[in-house]
């Protein structure tokens, strides 16, 4: 549980939500920390639409980077890859009832209103770490459990 902590950690020091979720595990798969945090930096905020929540694509990418495919003619391991995925959005849907941004927020931050109304409800502090904590929570499980 180190790695969810230290998650929810990066998120409230400033990261968004995808940076949090690979910096906090991509070192585990040879990822620098300072690559996890450019690479993930445009998936915050539902890659930056309001679209799938950046801790669940921050999610995708550690699953691709312990499962993904380096040969194109092997398709195992983007199978495996595509399955586990479906598993962690079964997973994020059931505690959360979405994987998208403006459905778990109710306002899409997109937009200069729905981002006012974010800033407003005072979301990014008050709801969004349970995000990036339950996506953490799901991978850590997901990532122990799968060879």
């Amino acid at each position: 549980m180190e790695k969810v902590e230290r998650a929810v950690r990066y998120f409230e020091q400033g990261c968004n939500c995808a940076q949090a979720i690979l910096a906090a595990y991509g070192e585990q798969f040879g990822l620098e920390r300072e690559t996890s945090l450019k690479l993930a930096c445009g998936f915050g905020g539902g890659i930056q639409m309001g679209q799938t929540c950046g801790a669940v694509t921050g999610a995708f990418m550690v699953l691709g980077l312990k499962y993904g495919q380096t040969d194109a003619k092997d398709r195992r391991p983007k199978e495996k890859t595509y399955e586990l995925i479906s598993q962690f959005v079964e997973k994020f849907q059931s505690r959360n009832g979405s994987v998208v941004c403006k459905e778990l927020l109710g306002c899409d931050i997109s937009t200069p209103e729905g981002m006012k109304t974010a800033r407003a409800r005072n979301l990014f502090v008050s709801f969004c770490p349970k995000m990036v904590r339950d996506a953490a929570e799901i991978l850590e499980q997901m990532l122990s459990e799968s060879p």
